[in-house]
C-alpha cells in the first residue's frame, strides 16, 4: 500500500474487494519492507481463505503474532454506506494517513463508494499540517471529507492555514486514539466540523460516531467490556479460528472498558492497561482525560511501572503546550486529586518532546514503559 500519489494503484484491487470480486486481498506497508515481511510469514497470504473474504486488514499491534481481521466485502460496503449516511451525503476524501491500517484504507474505499478520486496527502515522511491547505483546496464536490488522528489535528491546530482548511470541510473524523477534551474544544471553536470515531480494524474501522452507532452497528456492556456488533463485524482471524474475541458470530469482545447512559457510549479506556496500584484498579486513560486540562499540557500518557510496595505506581509522560514551563509533579497531582481519588495521581512524572506512537496515532506504551524503565534504572 503506497502513500502519495501512488495511491491511485491499488485503487482498482480496492474496487474489486467492494465488489465481492478478485482474490483477498492483505495490505503491506510498501516502505517497511520488515513489517511487510512479518505480516506476510504471520498471515501467510497465498494459502486458502473464505471466498468472501475481500480484505485481512491488521491490528496496529507491534508484539507478538499479528492478527488480521478478516472482512467482507458485505462488512465494507455497509460500513462506507452507514458513515455516509451519518454524514450527510458521499463526497470526496482527503487522505491523510497511511493506506496499510483501516483508517487510511476506509479512507480509500469510501472514495470508491462515492465515485470520487481521493485528495491525497503525503504521509510517508510524516504528516506537514501546513500540506493541508494545498491538498483541501483543490477538492471539488458538494461534500468533502477527511480522517486523521488526534496528533495531526492538534498539529494542524497550531497552524492558522491548515486550521482554517479543515474548517471549509464538511466533515473531519478523528479516530485512532482518544482525543483530549480540550483538543476537540479548540477544533470545534474553529469551526472544524468533528466526528469523533470508535472501532477498530475488527470493525471496518469506526462504526460508532459521537458514542452513538451507525446504522447496522450494535452495543452491549458486559461486566463493563464494550461488546461491538452488527454488519461490520469482521468472521474473525486468519489463521485463529477459535479465538475468543470472534466466539459469538456477528460480535466482536473488544478490550475497551465502558458504558452507555441515554444510548450513548462511553469508552473509559482499555482492560488490558488498567493499573492495579496499592490493591485499587486505575484506568489510565481517565487520567489523561483529566491532565489534559491542565493548561501547560498539549499530550499526555499515563502507566503503569513495577513497584515494590504499591506494586505498580501510576506513572505519567507529558509534552509540554508550545511555550508553557512544564509543570511540577505535585502541580499535576493536586491537579488531577482535584477530580479523582488520590490513588489515580501519577507518583513519577516524566517530560517528552514527543510521545512514541505505534499504528494509526496510538501511544506505544509499550516502548515508553521500557524507555522510563531504562531511565528509572540509571
Amino acid at each position: 500500500m503506497p502513500t502519495g500519489a501512488s495511491v491511485g494503484e491499488v485503487l482498482p484491487h480496492l474496487r474489486e474487494a467492494l465488489e465481492g470480486n478478485g482474490p483477498a486481498w492483505l495490505p503491506v506497508p510498501t516502505a517497511d519492507r520488515r513489517e511487510a515481511q512479518r505480516l506476510g510469514s504471520s498471515l501467510r497470504p497465498g494459502e486458502e481463505i473464505d471466498e468472501d473474504v475481500a480484505l485481512v486488514v491488521t491490528t496496529s499491534g507491534t508484539t507478538g503474532t499479528p492478527k488480521g481481521a478478516m472482512l467482507t466485502a458485505a462488512n465494507l460496503r455497509a460500513s462506507g454506506d452507514a458513515t455516509h449516511e451519518r454524514l450527510g451525503g458521499p463526497g470526496q476524501w482527503l487522505l491523510a494517513l497511511p493506506t496499510h491500517h483501516i483508517a487510511g484504507i476506509q479512507v480509500l474505499l469510501r472514495s470508491i463508494l462515492a465515485g470520487t478520486e481521493p485528495a491525497v496527502v503525503d504521509v510517508s515522511d510524516g504528516f506537514l499540517p501546513e500540506a493541508l491547505a494545498g491538498a483541501i483546496s483543490g477538492m471539488r464536490g458538494e461534500r468533502r471529507y477527511t480522517a486523521m488522528v488526534p496528533t495531526q489535528l492538534i498539529k494542524a491546530l497550531d497552524e492558522p492555514v491548515a486550521t482554517a482548511a479543515l474548517a471549509s470541510l464538511d466533515g473531519v473524523l478523528i479516530g485512532g486514539a482518544a482525543t483530549p477534551a480540550p483538543v476537540l474544544e479548540r477544533a470545534r471553536a474553529a469551526g472544524i466540523t468533528v466526528f469523533r470515531t470508535y472501532g477498530m480494524s475488527e470493525t471496518c474501522g469506526g462504526c460508532v460516531y459521537e458514542g452513538a452507532p451507525l446504522t447496522g452497528a450494535r452495543i452491549r456492556i458486559e461486566d463493563g467490556r464494550v461488546v461491538l456488533g452488527g454488519d461490520m463485524i469482521a468472521k474473525g482471524y486468519r489463521n485463529m479460528p477459535d479465538h475468543p474475541a470472534f466466539a459469538e458470530p456477528g460480535w466482536f469482545r473488544t478490550e475497551d472498558a465502558g458504558f452507555v447512559e441515554n444510548g450513548v457510549l462511553t469508552v473509559t479506556g482499555r482492560l488490558d492497561e488498567a493499573i492495579m496500584t496499592g490493591g485499587l484498579l486505575v484506568i489510565p486513560q481517565v487520567v489523561e482525560a483529566v491532565l489534559s486540562t491542565h493548561p501547560a499540557i498539549a499530550e499526555c500518557v499515563v502507566l503503569g511501572l513495577p513497584d515494590d510496595r504499591l506494586g505498580q505506581r501510576v506513572v505519567t509522560a507529558i509534552v509540554p503546550a508550545p511555550g508553557a514551563t512544564p509543570p511540577t509533579l505535585d502541580e499535576l497531582r493536586a491537579h488531577v486529586i482535584a477530580e479523582l481519588d488520590a490513588i489515580a495521581a501519577p507518583r513519577e512524572l516524566a517530560v517528552l518532546d514527543e510521545i512514541p506512537l505505534r499504528g494509526p496515532g496510538k501511544p506505544d506504551r509499550n516502548k515508553l514503559r521500557q524507555d522510563l524503565l531504562v531511565d528509572t534504572s540509571r
